[in-house]
Formats: structure tokens, C-alpha cells, sequence
């Protein structure tokens, strides 16, 4: 795969990154929550793993043409009424295509897998010239077993094996399979006409060279979203390893000069004790004052990493939202609202992007969030109502217990217009 395929692939694997995670990494600590935290990104790396598996599912089903074709041609010439015995040419050529069939699926396996099967692709090779060899027909029964090897080999060669496979086994199953005059007795019992046998040599072509190509672009479509998968795992992993390294610097620059200032006094007080002790608990009183400082700032850090900005919980959340193909609107005070009440209500969103991601088919949602007269109010719509009615769910459940907790309450219910909401009130008195 190409590199600007990669980055192609990147490109639009980082528009469904939550913004939380892309914006630039130079804020202040406490305005970046941590990827992938908390149950909704738990819910997120599920959801994005089971449809993974099932793109990697559905795409091995369709690397799988040549298997089908490898079957359906001898299969439907068969059912036109040609007898099979058990020791006949036909026979012996259906049970070549079990062993076929089994190398077509470790070549799928390995392209997808990415590593080579070399032995595999000469092998089922040789078992489609033997059965190309030995039967007879037309180019639309046992001929197809030419262009199903080539969809295989397709997957494991570069472009110019790829064509130099796609012309080698459309001619050999042309040369095999030619009737012989197109008038002649053989080949009119097979086509009507001249113009039916040229159609039928015209689509053989076609199909034979087409065939492995569009097996190569659904590989080429899997790899790239392979990439961008990897992409943005290995985004939000540098995200986290950045803040990290942020947070070490910025603790040490808080209380490196603090820490050396007091091992400094330390020593000297170490050294008054005997000779002035007035100066030496002097010493110590400013050691005293310096830890507290000490203290004082770690605390303040460790608090602003806790604190959850609600500002970013939002956008992150509209871009979640957003990237599951849900329209989103926010409406918010202009206001400040205090540390632990805007903690509260992003810990709410979060719930209830879960819940409208896990629960619901909704199609748009409206977050909002007002002061009304001594009470903070958020509500979260969306018309994506599930059979349960809002009956139920944990979610809800722990919503209503950790707003409780502050002396308001939590209502969810469908209304009159179809609609979901969530409607959450908070008295700004029960901030603690």
C-alpha cells in the first residue's frame, strides 16, 4: 500500500477522533479528558472492534469470488441433465475442487493477514490446469475456474503478477476450452451462433481480466481501513503519552525549586544545630513554610487534572455523536458555573451519549443547559426512542442516584412529538 494511501486513510480515520483527543496538546492539563476513559469509551473500543470484525468478515466473503465461481460454472453446466458417474472425468473434477477450495481460503487468509503463500497459489494453480486439461465444456463451466484461480493469486501478487496472472490463465482457459470451429457441430451444441460463441468469448475475457482486479481493490479497501483502525489507536495512545509528559514537566516545575530550596536549608540547619541553635530553627520554620508551599501546589495540580472542563466534554461528545452519523446541537449558559457543578453535568453527558448511542437509532440530538433560577438544568433529546420506553437501564439509573445526591432529580420519557428527553435539575445550593 502506498503512503499517501495511508495517509489518506489517517486523514479521514482522524475526523471520527473525538475532538477531545485531536485538539492540540498544549492546554492546560485539566481541559483534556483521558482517551478512551470511563464507560463510553469502553462502549466506543467495543463497538469499534465488532465493527472491525464484522468488515473483516464481510470482506473475506468477498475475496471469496473465485471460490464461487470455481463451483457455480461445473455445478450449473452438471444440472443441465450431464450424467456423473463416480469414476468419470466430472466426478474426478468436483473432487479436485474440494483440495482447490482449501487453498483459496488459506490465500485469503494469509493476504488478509498480510504474509505470503507462495506454495499455495503454484498449487491451486496446478489443480485448476489439470481440471482445465481434463474436462470438457464451455468457458462458462468448467472455464471458470481459470479466472477463480487468478482472483486468488490476485491477492498475494503485485500489479504486474497480477496482470501477467489475469492474461496467462484467461488464455489457457481459452486455448483449453476453444470448440474448434464456431460452426461446427461441437460448438453449435453449446452456442446457437456465431454470435452467441463471440459473445460468450467476449464476456469470458472481460470477466477473467476484471475479476482479479476487483478482488485486489476490496483487499486495498480492507487494508486502508486496517490503517486508519491503527491510526487512530496509535493517536489516542501519543495523546495520552504527550500529557503525560506534559504533567511530569509541569510538576517539576512546580516543585523542583521548592524541593531543592529545602534540602539547601536542610543541610545548613543540620549544621547550625550546635553552634546557633536560634538560627538553626530558624532555618527549619522556613523549611516548614516551604513543604507546605510544596503541598500546597501539588494539591492544586493533582485538582485541576481531576476537574473535567465541561466545555471540551461537550465538543468531545457532539464529535462522538457526530461520528456516529448523529447530528448534534449544543446550547450553553455564557456564564461560568462552578468547578464541581460543571464536573457533574459532563459526567451526565457522558452518560447520556452513551445511552443514546447504545440504546436508541436516534438520527439527531439536542444537548442544552440553562440556569433557571438557582438551578442548573441539562436536558438531552433525541428521536431515536427504543421499545422500552425509557424503562429501565442502569444509566438512568445511576444518573438519578448521582443527581440525588446533590438534591435534584433526573426524568426521562418519551413526549407527545416522539421524542426522547433526558431532563436533569440540579439546585446550584447542592454544589458542594
Amino acid at each position: 500500500m502506498s503512503t499517501n494511501a495511508d495517509e489518506k486513510g489517517t486523514g479521514r480515520a482522524r475526523r471520527l477522533v473525538p475532538s477531545a483527543v485531536s485538539r492540540p496538546l498544549s492546554r492546560p492539563l485539566s481541559r483534556l479528558p483521558a482517551p478512551g476513559a470511563g464507560p463510553l469509551g469502553r462502549l466506543l473500543r467495543r463497538e469499534r472492534r465488532s465493527q472491525i470484525e464484522r468488515l473483516r468478515r464481510l470482506t473475506a466473503w468477498m475475496l471469496g469470488i473465485g471460490i464461487v465461481l470455481a463451483w457455480a460454472g461445473p455445478l450449473g453446466w452438471l444440472s443441465r441433465g450431464a450424467r456423473v458417474d463416480l469414476f468419470s472425468l466430472s466426478a474426478l473434477g468436483l473432487l479436485a475442487l474440494v483440495p482447490f477450495t482449501l487453498l483459496q481460503l488459506r490465500m485469503i487468509r494469509a493476504a488478509m493477514d498480510g504474509v505470503a503463500a507462495n506454495r499455495e497459489v503454484a498449487a491451486s494453480g496446478a489443480i485448476a490446469l489439470a481440471v482445465l486439461a481434463t474436462q470438457e465444456g464451455h468457458f462458462w463451466s468448467w472455464g471458470l475456474i481459470a479466472p477463480a484461480w487468478a482472483a486468488g493469486a490476485a491477492l498475494l501478487l503485485s500489479r504486474s503478477g497480477t496482470l501477467a496472472a489475469s492474461l496467462g490463465s484467461t488464455a489457457v482457459g481459452l486455448f483449453l476450452l476453444w470448440p474448434g470451429d464456431p460452426g461446427s457441430a461441437a460448438a453449435l451444441a453449446i452456442y446457437p451462433d456465431a454470435d452467441a460463441f463471440g459473445g460468450a468469448v467476449g464476456a469470458y475475457v472481460g470477466g477473467s481480466m476484471g475479476i482479479p482486479w476487483a478482488n485486489r481493490f476490496q483487499l486495498w479497501f480492507w487494508e486502508v481501513v486496517r490503517a486508519a483502525e491503527a491510526g487512530k489507536a496509535a493517536q489516542a495512545r501519543l495523546a495520552v503519552t504527550e500529557e503525560r509528559l506534559r504533567f511530569a514537566r509541569d510538576l517539576h516545575d512546580l516543585v523542583g525549586h521548592s524541593l531543592s530550596a529545602i534540602a539547601v536549608k536542610s543541610e545548613v540547619a543540620v549544621r547550625l544545630v550546635g553552634a546557633d541553635a536560634e538560627r538553626a530553627a530558624a532555618e527549619m520554620d522556613e523549611v516548614r513554610g516551604l513543604a507546605r508551599e510544596a503541598l500546597k501546589e501539588i494539591r492544586t495540580a493533582v485538582r485541576g487534572y481531576r476537574t473535567v472542563d465541561l466545555d471540551a466534554e461537550l465538543r468531545s461528545m457532539a464529535a462522538v455523536l457526530e461520528a456516529g452519523g448523529i447530528r448534534c446541537m449544543l446550547q450553553v449558559p455564557p456564564e461560568e458555573m462552578p468547578e464541581e457543578l460543571a464536573t457533574l453535568l459532563a459526567w451526565l453527558v457522558r452518560e447520556g451519549t452513551t445511552n443514546v448511542l447504545r440504546h436508541s437509532a436516534a438520527t439527531f440530538c439536542r444537548i442544552s443547559i440553562t440556569l433557571q433560577g438557582g438551578t442548573a438544568v441539562l436536558e438531552m433529546t433525541n428521536d431515536g426512542v427504543s421499545g422500552t420506553g425509557g424503562r429501565g437501564g442502569t444509566g438512568l439509573t445511576g444518573m438519578a442516584e448521582r443527581v440525588a445526591a446533590w438534591g435534584g432529580s433526573v426524568t426521562a420519557g418519551a413526549d407527545r412529538s416522539g421524542e426522547f428527553r433526558v431532563r436533569a435539575t440540579v439546585p446550584l445550593e447542592g454544589v458542594r
